[in-house]
This record gives structure tokens, C-alpha cells and sequence, in this order.
């Protein structure tokens, strides 16, 4: 059997506020022209199909014109429940939908119940919150450790009943795996990885929920997500797994998925970024750039965003920056407060002075501010004379 093994689609995430569901469309083109090139019997995908319980219309309408398409293309689609995923709204009509190809499995009396293709038992396990299904699987622990393991348990009794080839698709923290800034903390009582061996005697382990493409052993493996989510995976390759599950052994290859925009994360001084032709490569990439100048620049992003018009991020990182003996608070204490304001302008723009311009802007607004409140203090007290009279 040959099948791809893809997951964390997170259908209707963002990316520092903008969209992605136009790449993640132009991932389901791939995905469905891989299918047709590459003669794909199946297709696997482990968790985290939307990022939201509650996707919006657009994005179950994106996840319906993939599963038709891939359908189409002549593969099974096999869809677990990640912990992004509502195991509710995500499995609803899955008994129906299985007999058109598509087989979703989000609860917990599926498991152990083989999804066959051909000669193969494709076991997709739903995500486990240990509070809320160890019970219902009458597991030892509610830990991440103790659900899967009485999962797997299900699963290897099945296996052996039938003496077939044999597919987990999990979506959990595997002990091994490297993770990224994107994904959401699954642990309970600071524990969320679980051990390899918990998946002893498949053939090969699609896991999910970690972003970064990667195995932790030849035949048990991360797909990542087919997008990047985060700026810590800019030197991530993302794609799917093509595996040919053969009778005498595995053969795993990396299929590259398109990027849409790729990611650039850049450090340096303001002058040097917008000048240096070694950046020109990264001019229409979404950048997360760190400036260390000693000195704030004034209209920083603005400034970044004429030569990296798709930077997303700005952080400022001063270098050479003299550390003050007093604290602000002990400088403020016994300053005009013209002063104050001017320090304070000072003090957001790391050492920038306040210009004669902004002193005298500063300076106006203290005095109406103050004539202000004399004005309506002179008020007050003509309005309790006359009340007196």
C-alpha cells in the first residue's frame, strides 16, 4: 500500500494576523495532484485538521472541497481528531461519509476498529485529553502515557486477531520529538510526552501535533505541518510523507509541499538592513526583523517595511546601550514635569532626547492642560459663591 502521511492542516489559522486559507489551498492542490502522480492508495492525515472547535464557513467549506477532490483522485482519506479539533463537529455523519471514502474517527468507541485498505489495518487514534476520556477508556492513569497506552492496547488486540500489515495514526508529544513556538501545551501536570514503545508492533506510526517535520524512528514519524505557523520553523522543509508499506519492509520519502511566502528572520542595525544587498533575497518574504541599534529609529517599521513590505514582526534588541546607575522612577522624582515628559520620550526610544519640536509641542500641552484645569477650578469656585449668595 502506498499512502501519504500529512497532519496539522490548522484550516483557518493566522499568521501574525494574516489569512493563510489562500495557502492552505494551494497545499490541497498539491496534495490532490500528488495523489493522482504518485498513485496514492490513501491518505492519513493525524490531527489538527482545523485550528478552531468553531472553524468558520470558509474553512469546513476549503476541508469539503479537499476530502471531494482527494476522494476523487482515487485515495481513502483517513481524518483523526487533533486538540485543536472538536471531536463532535469534525466526526459528524462519519458513518455515512465512510462509505463515500472518507473516514473520520474522533471518539473514543472507534478505537481498535481498522480503517482496511487493501490488506492493510490503518488504526487512527483520536486525540486523548486524559481528563476527559481516561474513564471512558478505563485507563490506570489519566495521564497522556496511561490513555494511549489502553488505546494501543485495543489496537494490538485487534491486530492480532487479524495477522494484518498495520497503520497508527496518534496525535501526541512522542518522547524525541523537537517542538516549535507554534503548538499548544498538552501537558498534564507538566507531563505531556509519552514513550515510542507504547506504539510496538506497527508497521509505521503516522503521528501528529508536533510542526516540524521529523522521525523518531525509521517507522515512527512527524509529517509537521504543511505550513509554517510560526517564525521559530523558518528553516523547517515542510511537506507529506509518501511511505510504500511493502511485504518486505518500508520505504519512506519526503514529497516538499509549495510555499506560498517563505519566512526570514533578520537582525541588525536599521542602516545596514535597508542597505546591504546580501538582504535583497529576503525583500519578499514575511520577515521578522530585530534592530539593534543603540538608539530606537523613529517610524522604525515604517522605515523596515520600505525595502521588507511583508514584515510582520518588529522587536528591538539595543546593543552598545549604557545600563543607568537610577532607575527611572529615581530620575523622574524631582524633574519639572516637562521633565517627565521629555525623559519619558527618552526613555521608550532607548536614549533618543526628546528634539526642540517635540519640547515645544510637550511644552504646549502642559500649559493647556494646566490652564485648563485652572480655568475650570476658577469656575468650581464662582459656582460655589453664587450658591452661597
Amino acid at each position: 500500500m502506498r499512502f501519504l502521511h500529512t497532519s496539522d492542516w490548522h484550516l483557518g489559522r493566522s499568521f501574525h494576523q494574516v489569512g493563510l486559507l489562500d495557502a492552505q489551498a494551494q497545499f490541497v492542490d498539491h496534495l490532490v495532484e500528488t495523489v493522482r502522480s504518485e498513485s496514492v492508495d490513501a491518505v492519513l492525515v493525524s490531527g489538527d485538521i482545523y485550528d478552531r472547535a468553531m472553524p468558520a464557513p470558509d474553512t469546513v467549506r476549503l476541508l469539503s472541497e479537499a476530502v471531494t477532490r482527494l476522494t476523487d483522485a482515487g485515495a481513502t482519506v483517513v481524518l483523526s481528531s487533533g486538540n485543536h479539533d472538536s471531536a463532535i463537529r469534525l466526526g459528524f455523519a462519519s458513518e455515512l461519509l465512510a462509505r463515500a471514502g472518507l473516514h473520520i474517527r474522533s471518539t473514543v468507541d472507534s478505537i481498535g476498529t481498522p480503517v482496511m485498505v487493501g490488506d492493510v489495518a490503518i488504526y487512527p487514534l483520536p486525540y486523548l485529553e486524559p481528563s476527559v476520556t481516561a474513564g471512558a477508556l478505563g485507563a490506570a492513569e489519566r495521564t497522556h502515557a496511561g490513555v494511549l497506552d489502553t488505546a494501543m492496547q485495543r489496537v494490538c488486540a485487534d491486530r492480532l486477531s487479524r495477522g494484518a500489515r498495520s497503520v497508527v495514526m496518534a496525535h501526541a508529544f512522542v518522547t524525541g520529538g523537537a517542538t516549535s513556538d507554534s503548538e499548544r501545551d498538552i501537558s498534564v501536570g507538566g507531563v505531556s510526552a509519552v514513550h515510542p514503545r507504547l506504539f510496538e508492533g506497527a508497521d509505521y506510526v503516522a503521528l501528529g501535533h508536533l510542526h516540524g517535520r521529523q522521525q523518531v524512528s525509521e517507522s515512527i514519524r512527524y509529517s509537521g505541518s504543511p505550513i509554517a505557523l510560526s517564525f521559530s520553523e523558518a528553516t523547517h522543509t515542510k511537506g507529506s510523507w509518501l511511505v510504500d508499506l511493502e511485504p518486505d519492509g518500508l520505504h519512506v520519502e519526503l514529497v516538499e509541499a509549495p510555499v506560498a511566502r517563505p519566512l526570514a528572520v533578520l537582525r541588525g542595525d536599521l542602516d545596514d538592513l535597508l542597505a546591504n544587498p546580501a538582504y535583497a533575497v529576503h525583500e519578499d518574504s514575511w520577515c521578522q526583523v530585530t534592530l539593534t541599534d543603540p538608539v530606537r529609529p523613529l517610524g522604525a517599521m515604517e522605515q523596515v517595511r520600505r525595502r521588507f513590505r511583508h514584515a510582520l514582526v518588529l522587536q528591538f534588541d539595543p546593543q552598545g546601550v549604557p545600563t543607568p546607575v537610577r532607575s527611572y522612577a529615581d530620575r523622574s522624582s524631582a524633574a519639572t514635569p516637562l521633565e517627565v515628559c521629555c525623559d519619558f520620550l527618552t526613555h521608550v526610544r532607548a536614549g533618543a532626547p526628546a528634539t526642540d519640536d517635540e519640547r515645544a509641542l510637550l511644552a504646549e500641552a502642559l500649559e493647556g492642560v494646566r490652564t485648563g484645569a485652572d480655568e475650570a477650578t476658577g469656575a468650581d469656585r464662582r459656582g460655589i459663591r453664587a450658591g452661597a449668595a
